[in-house]
């Protein structure tokens, strides 16, 4: 960078001094101007090298020593001016500071060292949990879909963030907002499932909690949903490979679940992927991150590349020639920080370059810098810089926290078979606890890994009576040793029941762990056997992060619950389920294929998408939106729209269902959608809306969905416009997308675009 720089900085710095204003009463410095002025103001004030550096994210050891550790312990003056000398930069990330007032020391160097104060923004993880040390953690994002619970998921959010925000964190990447729709892929365990109005909802509940209505407060984040767009189904379920789609998929089933986040929730960040889409590298798809993104939908935010996104246009996509191609492609695309992709000097040599050479304008630039900006005045990080250092100790895994972790892992629990009842548990004296699951204290991926979960055998032990008798076994040997497997089957023959751990260890699910297979391991599989072999009741407890198949198990265990990898109080709440002092509700957010071959096998399929084959069923093993109860439910009363709906109109769909068994429970009433006649293929059935409905014994409500006719049949037509067309849909309601109790259908009337 040339000196020059610097002297026009300062020069225009000087000229507005002499215009009356002092260095500390500068425009960009006044809380009570609106944030664009303040940002036109501050961006007019900086030199090419400053605007350079917001585009940058640092890591937390670059700031201060950290070594191995997860969590930032100790400040070192000497450190952070080594790493940043006089300039503020954009973001630092994976700094987790171990005492509140470290990130206050660290903000201060960057607002006192650097020339215009310029805040640094800190950025961190919390799929289901914020990952500092002690705080509270939730259920896997697959797990909290499956709750079907927004006002929960709301919630969590805010947990999430008034943690988070207190330890001096600004923003949280996530939540994840692709389709799930190929099991193999092995972040399957980060999403909220296979459906796109689903995933809308629960995205938009988990957006506005940690963004509580407004990012300046002391207990929100900005929220960054991620991997835009639709890289959630890579080819072969491998991660980061090529994403086949065309358009009107896309824009049917893949973009909606991100444009509810931005135009609803506000999300104020968004992470580009990793993939090519159509032969373009995500990081330079101007079309999705500038047309779409930020002129359709109004997204006001910042684009962030995932790690080292903007390095694989050049090492691997090949769509590169050089650093400096690559940084201006993406920035000219609509991306505004670079995640770890290029050292500092060679990013900031390269962007120089690309300006100096004509790759990148002047404008773009400014542009990329005051979305930076924007977010961080949004924040009032300009205008309150430092966290209140009581605010951790106060919020940190508290009780209502606790007590919020404990609900949502137990409504996200699902009951997949229960044959002959034998659940939950009752009159047993001896309680067989089998398989290393059983003693996981795994929380699932993206969580601090220096805190624990409740694990199943703890869970039961605190749970049970005092008078039931609980008993582990390991049941699999590392080594195959036999007697290991006997001892697990003695101990079944002399128990009441078997409760049998089984699923995926931490080594085989979450991010680059993709499998090709997805049965259980040859040794889990002759443990089950062997317990089953024994006549006892079995309930088999599924941990894990995706789908799994597992047929012999769905054919011969009378009793199988999904429990996932359920966070901190796991434990607990799969003994409240299995003991039945709580009434399971959960439903299922991806269906469960019989086998490998099936995939891609989702619900909300296209008519022609039969999975015929000679030496496989066609149906799933367990369908979306699957769950069972202690009671059972009744539905009945289907009230439909008497006249045709107007395009633009809305309407209202309502049912009655009764509880007509012995105990309380909820169900989760699904409303699915079906368009009879359409100008471009359409799913069998769509998921429109989704109710949950609490009902004592022998009660009966009423379910009422006041729905909007383009928000739930608008179709992208063949000239690719956002059209509702006239004419008959079908309704299906029902406890799951299989189990419908409920039909008729009505008819629009007129068109809509």
């Amino acid at each position: 960078m040339k000196i020059t720089k610097f002297l026009i900085g300062f020069l225009s710095v000087f000229i507005f001094l002499g215009k009356g204003y002092s260095q500390n009463n500068l425009p960009y410095k006044d809380k009570k101007l609106p944030v664009e002025k303040r940002v036109k103001d501050l961006l007019s004030r900086m030199t090419e090298e400053e605007k350079i550096k917001q585009l940058d994210m640092y890591r937390g050891f670059e700031f201060v020593p950290m070594g191995d550790a997860h969590e930032a312990s100790v400040y070192n003056k000497d450190t952070i001016a080594k790493a940043l000398g006089n300039f503020s930069v954009g973001s630092m990330h994976d700094f987790y500071p171990a005492y509140a007032s470290l990130s206050n020391k660290v903000q201060h160097y960057v607002i006192t060292h650097s020339r215009l104060g310029i805040p640094v923004l800190f950025i961190e993880e919390g799929l289901h949990g914020y990952s500092g040390k002690g705080s509270t953690s939730f259920p896997i994002p697959l797990a909290l879909a499956a709750t079907w619970d927004t006002s929960l998921l709301y919630k969590v959010g805010r947990t999430i963030a008034s943690e988070a925000r207190a330890d001096g964190t600004d923003m949280i990447l996530g939540p994840l907002l692709g389709l799930a729709r190929d099991p193999r892929w092995g972040r399957m365990e980060e999403t909220y499932g296979e459906d796109t109005y689903l995933v809308s909802e629960i995205g938009l509940a988990m957006v506005k909690g940690l963004q509580g209505g407004d990012v300046s407060r002391p207990d929100a984040v900005i929220s960054e949903p991620k991997h835009f767009a639709a890289h959630s189904i890579p080819e072969a379920g491998s991660n980061t490979a090529p994403v086949n789609i065309g358009e009107r998929e896309l824009r049917s089933e893949y973009l909606p679940t991100f444009e509810k986040a931005v135009k609803q929730g506000g999300a104020l960040g968004i992470m580009a992927a990793y993939h090519e889409l159509d032969g373009i590298p995500m990081v330079d798809n101007k079309w999705l991150l500038t047309d779409v993104l930020r002129k359709q939908w109004g997204f006001k935010g910042m684009v962030v590349s995932d790690l080292g996104a903007v390095k694989m246009s050049l090492e691997n996509h090949h769509t590169a020639t050089s650093r400096t191609d690559a940084l201006a492609q993406t920035f000219n695309a609509g991306l505004n920080m670079q995640f770890y992709d290029f050292p500092h000097k060679d990013f900031d040599n390269s962007l120089d370059s690309a300006l100096h050479n004509g790759m990148l304008s002047k404008t773009r630039l400014d542009s990329a810098v005051a979305d930076v900006l924007r977010v961080k005045f949004l924040l009032g990080l300009f205008d309150n810089p430092y966290i209140d250092t009581t605010l951790f100790a106060k919020v940190k895994n508290n009780a209502a926290h606790q007590e919020i972790a404990l609900k949502a892992a137990q409504e996200s629990i699902v009951l997949l078979k229960n044959d002959n009842h034998v659940l939950p548990l009752k009159n047993v004296k001896k309680i067989a606890v089998i398989g290393p699951l059983a003693k996981s204290s795994y929380l699932g991926g993206y969580s601090n890994t220096q805190d624990t979960a409740v694990s199943l055998l703890t869970g039961l032990r605190q749970r049970a009576d005092a008078n039931i008798q609980i008993n582990y076994a390991e049941g699999v040997s590392k080594t195959g040793k036999e007697a290991v497997l006997n001892n697990a089957v003695n101990l079944v023959l002399n128990s009441d029941v078997a409760v049998v751990a089984l699923g995926e260890n931490p080594q085989e699910v979450g991010e680059g762990k993709d499998r090709a297979e997805l049965n259980l391991d040859s040794a889990q599989l002759t443990l089950i056997k062997a317990i089953h072999q024994t006549g006892k009741p079995v309930i088999v407890v599924l941990m894990n992060g995706r789908a799994l198949c597992v047929d012999w198990i769905a054919e011969n265990i009378p009793a199988v619950v999904e429990e996932w990898f359920n966070g901190e109080k796991s434990g607990l709440a799969i003994a409240d389920i299995l003991l039945g002092n709580v009434n399971p509700s959960g439903k299922l957010p991806v269906t469960f294929p019989r086998s490998v071959g099936q995939i891609p096998f989702y619900y909300s399929h296209n008519p022609t998408s039969y999975h015929r084959y000679v030496d496989e069923k066609d149906t799933p093993l367990f369908p979306f939106g699957h769950g069972l109860s202690y009671t059972t439910f009744q539905y009945s009363d289907l009230q439909l729209p008497s006249q045709a709906v107007s395009a633009n109109g809305n309407f209202t769909i309502s049912l009655k269902v009764k509880n007509t068994g012995k105990v309380s429970g909820d169900e989760i009433v699904q409303l699915y959608i079906r368009d009879e006649v359409s100008s471009v293929v359409t799913p069998v059935k769509s998921l429109k809306a989704f109710s949950r409905a609490t009902l004592q014994p022998g009660e009966t409500k009423t379910v009422t969905f006041k729905l909007n006719a383009f928000d739930a049949l608008a179709l992208w037509n063949r000239e690719m416009k956002h059209v509702v067309e006239p004419g008959e849909f079908k309704v299906m309601v029902g406890s799951s997308s299989e189990d419908i109790r409920l039909n008729g259908a009505f008819d629009v009337a007129g068109k809509k675009q």
